[in-house]
Order: C-alpha cells, then sequence, then structure tokens
C-alpha cells in the first residue's frame, strides 16, 4: 500500500517537472494561430500582422488558420479544445468576451475557458452622419435630432459589437432614445448609411474612416483622445463635449485555459517586445490601430471589466441576441 501511494505521489511529481522542462524547449516547432473570421476583414488584418512579428520573437513560424462561421464561435471553439501546449492560439476580437450575451449557442465562458495572453491592439471609434442630416457639426447635428427625434435611425453593424456597445452608451449619454437598425456586418450598414435609409453609424474607424475621408459621410467625432492623423479634420469626442468617451474595439491573444505559466509567460514575453516593436507600431498605426501591449494579469482584468461594463449596458437597452 505504501509503495503504490509513493508511486503516485511519484508520477504526480514527475508531471509538475515536466511543464518547466516542456517550457525551456518552447517553441520547438511552428504555432497555429486561428482567426474565428473570414480573411480579409479587420480582425485577420490584425492577426497577420501580429502573428508575423510574434514569429520573429518567438523564432518559429506561426501559421494563420481562418476558421469563419457563428460569429466566431466555431474557431475559437477549436482553441478551447486544443492541446494546452501553446502551440495552438486564438487571435480574436472584442466581441468575443462576451460569449453567450450576444451568441446564445455559445459552448464556453471567454474568461474561464481560455488563458488571456495579451492585448495586442485597439481600434478607436468613428461617429459618422449621412451627408443629408442637418448640421455642419456635432452641436447643430444634435440640435436638429433633439427638435424630432423619430427622423433618425442609428446603425448597428452586429450585436455585442464595439460599435454597438458606443452606440448604446452614447445614447445613455445624451438622453435621447433614437432607434436602432441592427445590420449583418459593417457593409451592409455603410451603404444604407450613404443611401440615406439610417442617419447615424458609429464602428471602428479602421472600416469607416475612409468613408468621412472621400466625403461620402460626415465624420461628428471619434472616440480616441487625440485627433488622428488619418482624418485630422474630425474631432475628438471630449471636444464635442462627450467627456472621458473613449471607447475603441480591442483584439488580443488567448491561449487554452490548461495552458502552463511557463508557457504562457513566454507568449507574453512575446507579445510584449512585439507591441514595443517600431515595425510593428509603424504598421498598425498606418491602420488606425493604436498598440496596448497589455500582459495576462492586466489583460484579464481589463477584459472583466469590460464584460461587467458591457453586459450591463445590453441589459439596460434589452438587448435579445438571435
Amino acid at each position: 500500500m505504501n509503495l503504490r501511494r509513493r508511486t503516485v505521489l511519484g508520477a504526480a511529481g514527475a508531471s509538475l517537472l515536466a511543464a518547466p522542462a516542456l517550457a525551456q524547449d518552447y517553441p520547438n516547432k511552428p504555432l497555429k494561430m486561428i482567426v474565428p473570421y473570414p480573411p480579409g476583414g479587420g480582425t485577420d488584418g490584425l492577426g497577420r500582422i501580429t502573428a508575423q512579428f510574434l514569429s520573429e520573437k518567438l523564432g518559429q513560424q506561426i501559421v494563420i488558420q481562418n476558421v469563419g462561421g457563428a460569429s466566431g464561435t466555431i474557431g475559437s471553439e477549436i482553441v478551447r479544445r486544443a492541446e494546452p501546449d501553446g502551440y495552438t492560439i486564438l487571435f480574436n476580437a472584442s466581441l468575443f468576451v462576451l460569449g453567450k450575451t450576444v451568441v446564445p449557442s455559445c459552448p464556453y465562458d471567454p474568461q474561464t475557458d481560455f488563458r488571456a495572453i495579451a492585448q495586442a491592439g485597439e481600434a478607436p471609434l468613428v461617429m459618422l452622419a449621412n451627408n443629408n442630416v442637418p448640421g455642419d457639426d456635432y452641436a447643430a447635428t444634435m440640435a436638429a435630432v433633439k427638435a424630432d427625434p423619430k427622423k433618425f435611425f442609428v446603425a448597428i453593424s452586429s450585436g455585442g459589437s464595439a460599435g454597438h456597445i458606443a452606440t448604446l452608451a452614447w445614447l445613455k449619454r445624451i438622453g435621447i432614445p433614437l432607434d436602432q437598425i441592427l445590420y449583418k456586418g459593417t457593409a451592409p450598414a455603410n451603404t444604407d448609411l450613404m443611401a440615406g435609409s439610417v442617419q447615424f453609424f458609429m464602428d471602428p474607424w479602421t472600416a469607416l474612416l475612409p468613408l468621412a475621408t472621400s466625403g461620402r459621410a460626415k465624420g461628428l467625432f471619434v472616440t480616441s483622445k487625440e485627433r488622428t492623423p488619418l482624418a485630422p479634420n474630425i474631432p475628438t469626442s471630449g471636444e464635442v463635449g462627450l467627456k472621458d468617451f473613449n471607447l475603441s474595439s480591442w483584439y488580443g491573444v488567448w491561449a487554452p485555459k490548461d495552458t502552463p505559466e511557463p508557457i504562457v509567460n513566454k507568449l507574453a514575453a512575446g507579445m510584449a517586445a512585439v507591441s514595443g516593436d517600431k515595425g510593428f507600431i509603424d504598421k498598425t498605426t498606418s491602420l488606425g490601430i493604436v498598440p496596448t501591449g497589455r500582459g495576462p494579469k492586466e489583460f484579464a482584468a481589463f477584459i472583466k471589466s469590460e464584460v461587467e461594463t458591457n453586459t450591463a449596458l445590453l441589459k439596460e437597452a434589452n438587448f435579445k441576441p438571435e
């Protein structure tokens, strides 16, 4: 009996020693980074840039695998079920952390079923107005909206998206209950905004700024603390009177929840080096993305705060996910 007990304890001790040994060797083969959306979108674009620079820091190739479908849950579920050895990681956007709040069929809890590695960057938002909306600036436009709010509609690119959350926060701030129209993506919302079927649309500026700079829509404000050189004529939210209204879409890297701490630390160190790399900063800044570099603990705390705040906003708005 005593001999058997020692054997079991010995095996357990060996497994505990195996994780540091594995991490010393890690990574010794290519990694797979799953982006749970089709190629060509904003999440995919930043994911590829991040993979390029992270592979340099880790000294191993990182292969991007796009697995779209079900609002990103299919690809994310593959990572959840993957071996927690650091060779399969997830690159996803802020919508991911809301889980069942926005996707009822979501098979996982984003906070407990994954290990937050690092936040890669964030993209502030821009509020656009159709060119026929009255007013030459935000104040004049808001005066027109207050005078007859039933004439104005706000587009939402997708339920629970950064733009949706920001729109709810904006409507709460201005105290005007404008009707919202829910779309399946940014492109159809843009089309209806330019056509005048909806009058306002707020979403990450990576996709919307070209409409403002080309004159196809009016840029009322951006949610960054400072004006962007990509559209220097558009004022910040603070400049138009929306104090501390600095919401954004953000992106990060996750691993399966049981990934050993030494491997998490190596991935996090690699991402920290990426966020400080001048090449990465130049490349992302040119796209309107601000590198952030939050590590595991800070990122996990940030996610917890985001989930609490955004879930409350959605609940207050009686949002019912489909």
